[in-house]
């Protein structure tokens, strides 16, 4: 994860390093999405996501579009 001051600055990165710009979310969302994933780490039963599972955490927050496809 790299953090960036607007989206402007983001363009300007990935053009200087050739990288095509995925996604790009807040610092709020990124939180979200933090707690969301690794909020049930440390429960006995945990397990890891499923993809369909995923897709449904990445759906909840709004987080939708072809990069957060995973199926």
């Amino acid at each position: 994860m790299l953090l960036f001051r607007s989206e402007e600055h983001i363009t300007r990165w990935c053009n200087d390093h050739g990288i095509n710009h995925g996604a790009s979310i807040s610092p709020e969302t990124a939180f979200k999405l933090a707690t969301a994933w690794f909020g049930d780490r440390q429960d006995p039963g945990w397990r890891r996501k499923t993809a369909a599972e995923a897709e449904a955490t990445f759906r909840a927050l709004g987080l939708v579009g072809d990069f957060w496809k995973l199926t």
